[in-house]
């Protein structure tokens, strides 16, 4: 017996759930790629992402999960033997100092948890003490989805300033753009990595950089640059050479869509729509820790993201069998840990094309899960997630 038939709920970060009118958008027959319709389309879209990202730099669409937008980033400002400093506050900055490692960067890793944000003064005093200017680029993520950390970019970007040193800023927004504040050009970054498939709605394949003038003046003497990532043909005005090949076409219709919306909404009400989303889940989370079983992964409250809560269960308690009957029974997709902890760890997406129905239900299915599984929680987390937002969302 399941109670499940009917849509998918979809809690996981990233795919998220893509919105009918994106999936709409793009269902319709291929296009000429050469100018004409497309080549508006890509000249809006990467307006509009300079809206997103706040900049007046340069933007570019990569046919790529973000993992490609790493490369294209690091290969594009860096040089074969470049030192690096990787600020560690869960498993995606290190990955994407294990790409550069992978093209001859020589990386450093600034140590952090997997339970806390980066600690800006130990980057402050660690850029003090290259006396030399060794480091050429900071590379952080502003939410790790492994802990779902949120890392305070502008602090960062003081204690970079503080401490005199000129390396480039460069920050992974992957799982917070569209979700968050961001403010690259505010905020003092020099390279900002997006992807399409979290904040931004649209289906997993495209990905995306932002580059300021420092950015692209360490770009010309870069030595890494390959002719796919490499930022100086998307310059061209040739619209093949956007794309250095064939476009996504039907990827940037959905795209297309997906900033429509989101400039409908503005940027602010996203901001805030995750902000009331994400605390409710908070707020459920903190009464079910009551029985002392589940835990959030990140300790500090102001160190949480508003895209994702990671959770664990702590003693003998399986994570998997709950997310087995979440989806099984009850029809949520729960994420599954990653990295540290992996096995008693899951994961409350809460970012994109969300309401409260879906959060609200999702966390009903989490409950029931952990009534019918008998795991030990604190009762009243979905009523407590429900009295937040009445409390909050004004009539």
């Amino acid at each position: 017996m399941t109670v499940r038939n009917g849509r998918e709920f979809l809690s996981i970060p990233g795919p998220t759930t893509v919105p009918d009118e994106v999936l709409q958008a793009m269902h319709r027959p291929a296009i000429e790629i050469y100018g004409g319709k497309l080549l508006d389309i890509t000249l809006s879209c990467l307006e509009d992402l300079r809206w997103v990202f706040k900049t007046t730099g340069d933007t570019y669409i990569y046919a790529a999960n973000g993992h490609g937008a790493w490369e294209a980033a690091l290969t594009n400002v860096l040089s074969k033997g470049d030192k690096i400093l990787v600020l560690e506050s869960g498993r995606f900055a290190l990955g994407w100092g294990e790409a550069a490692a992978a093209f001859g960067v020589d990386v450093e890793v600034l140590p952090g948890g997997w339970d806390r944000a980066v600690d800006v003064e130990a980057v402050e005093k660690r850029l003090r003490a290259d006396t030399g200017g060794d480091i050429k680029a900071v590379l952080v993520v502003q939410v790790d989805t492994a802990t779902s950390v949120v890392n305070d970019i502008p602090a960062i970007r003081r204690a970079i300033d503080a401490a005199g040193h000129n390396a480039l800023y460069m920050v992974d927004t992957i799982a917070s753009l569209a979700t968050m504040e961001f403010d690259m050009d505010g905020w003092g970054v020099d390279v900002a990595v997006g992807g399409a498939q979290k904040g931004l709605m649209t289906p997993p394949g495209l990905s995306f950089n932002a580059a300021n003038a420092k950015a692209k003046a360490a770009h010309q003497n870069a030595g890494l640059k390959t002719p796919y990532w490499s930022w100086t043909p998307r310059d061209e005005k040739i619209h093949y050479r956007k794309y250095s090949g064939t476009p996504p076409v039907h990827l940037l219709y959905g795209l297309r869509k997906a900033l429509d919306m989101l400039k409908e909404e503005g940027l602010e009400n996203v901001s805030l729509r995750h902000s009331l989303l994400a605390e409710a889940v908070r707020r459920a989370v903190q009464v079910w820790s009551e029985a002392n079983v589940i835990n959030f992964v990140i300790s500090n409250s102001v160190d949480r993201a508003n895209s994702v809560t990671s959770v664990t269960l702590n003693g003998d308690y399986d994570v998997a069998r709950l997310l087995k009957y979440c989806e099984e029974k009850c029809g949520v997709v729960l994420g599954v840990g990653i990295g540290d902890n992996s096995e008693i760890t899951f994961r409350i997406a809460h970012m994109g094309h969300i309401n409260a129905p879906m959060i609200l239900g999702t966390l009903s299915v989490v409950e029931i899960g952990l009534g019918a599984l008998d795991i030990p929680h604190g009762k009243g987390g979905l009523q407590a997630a429900i009295s937040w937002l009445a409390d909050n969302v004004a009539a």
